[in-house]
């Protein structure tokens, strides 16, 4: 199958316009010269990879740690719908007994691979092991010291599908948990009071991510500078961030592309099951109530929870706040995908890589949603 009369982002995060080919389900030559007269007329529209979520707890009406395996689907269903072809679900704050149910059905999941679903590339833990005092919207009662011993058992039952583990640095014991983790996956720094010393420490023995930039975490101070400066001296290190428009104001959305850069910045949705529920409705988040309320999620004390936004929504807005289009796209697409080892699958359009793509209009409204080179 061919396509011509595209602006493609190309594997280097360049537009270039031509056209491409899919076969057997992944692309082949990009850019071609001499194309075939039947091939499918894209009428200059943008063609970009699929989307790459990898910190989503749920929409429409439900949740990864709820342990559905239908729920699970249907929140498969809704990524591929919008464009996140494939995702990799965030777990809560909750009992290990709970997180191996909800681990099992991911691995289910990926041996089952339905037809027409975002594909499972990975869970990230995030929790049990943070800071009371930023907890954030997760629930106090099952916080944990780190425990390696714990996290290496869920690590197993799932078949090592774990791609991103969080975690406080400042802990007692993080640093060897660190230590033992990285080798397994992703650690990312998260739900913390670090001080910059315990988040330097952190980059340092090996963590290479840091989770919801700005959201749970000490604010930048000029004597006291915390963890965004360690990691952003860190190379190593990407950042995720919720950029629906309410978890960072755009000034911060800017801000974090220019100290980071294109490269290591990793566009988020952190949704929750309210995602893709009318206004004023009531869920639950990690055992606790939760209201959404003019696109707002809450817990009863007025905590901001998780986002009521999609990955593809979170991209087009960091377009709309000024982010170059290649670097929002790249930050939804490439970087996550680089975060859980999955780069060499997805996340670029590039030969050989599975055709997961969107064609979308020059203002990104619309959008068309193709799997493995067929459109959903």
């Amino acid at each position: 199958m061919f396509f011509k009369n595209a602006r493609i982002l190309t594997e280097d995060f360049t537009f270039r316009f031509g056209a491409f080919e899919v076969t057997d389900g992944k692309f082949g030559e990009i850019l071609l010269e001499n194309v075939p007269e039947d091939a499918i007329d894209l009428e200059g529209a943008t063609v970009i990879p699929g989307l790459v979520d990898v910190h989503s707890h749920g929409n429409s009406g439900a949740d990864f740690s709820d342990g559905d395996y239908e729920g699970l689907k249907a929140m498969a269903a809704y990524y591929a719908q919008v464009g996140v072809t494939s995702f990799a679900p965030a777990s809560m704050t909750l009992p290990y007994d709970v997180l191996a149910v909800a681990f099992g059905n991911a691995k289910r999941l990926v041996e089952e691979a339905p037809a027409g679903l975002s594909v499972l590339r990975g869970i990230q833990m995030e929790g049990p092991y943070f800071s009371y005092n930023k907890r954030g919207a997760q629930n106090p009662a099952y916080l944990k010291a780190p425990d390696f011993e714990g996290f290496k058992a869920l690590q197993e039952g799932c078949g090592g599908l774990v791609r991103i583990v969080d975690i406080a640095p400042e802990l007692p014991g993080a640093e060897e948990f660190i230590r033992q983790a990285k080798e397994l996956c992703t650690v990312s720094v998260a739900h913390t009071e670090a001080e910059y010393t315990h988040a330097k420490m952190a980059f340092d023995t090996g963590a290479t991510h840091l989770t919801h930039l700005y959201n749970a975490m000490p604010a930048i101070h000029h004597r006291n500078p915390g963890v965004i400066p360690a990691a952003a001296e860190n190379p190593n290190v990407r950042v995720e961030l919720i950029c629906d428009g309410l978890h960072a104001h755009p000034a911060m959305v800017r801000f974090a592309f220019s100290i980071f850069g294109g490269k290591r910045m990793v566009l988020v949705s952190d949704s929750g099951r309210c995602c893709g529920m009318p206004n004023g409705s009531k869920f639950e988040l990690g055992g606790q109530d939760a209201w959404l309320v003019d696109g707002v999620a809450r817990l009863a004390d007025g905590t901001i929870a998780c986002s009521a936004t999609n990955l593809y929504d979170c991209m087009v807005n960091a377009i709309r706040f000024g982010i170059a289009e290649e670097d929002a796209v790249r930050a939804a697409s490439y970087n996550p995908a680089c975060a859980i080892g999955a780069d060499r699958q997805v996340g670029s359009i590039k030969t050989g890589k599975v055709a997961d793509f969107l064609v979308c209009t020059e203002d990104y409204a619309k959008r068309r949603v193709f799997m493995a080179g067929r459109e959903l």
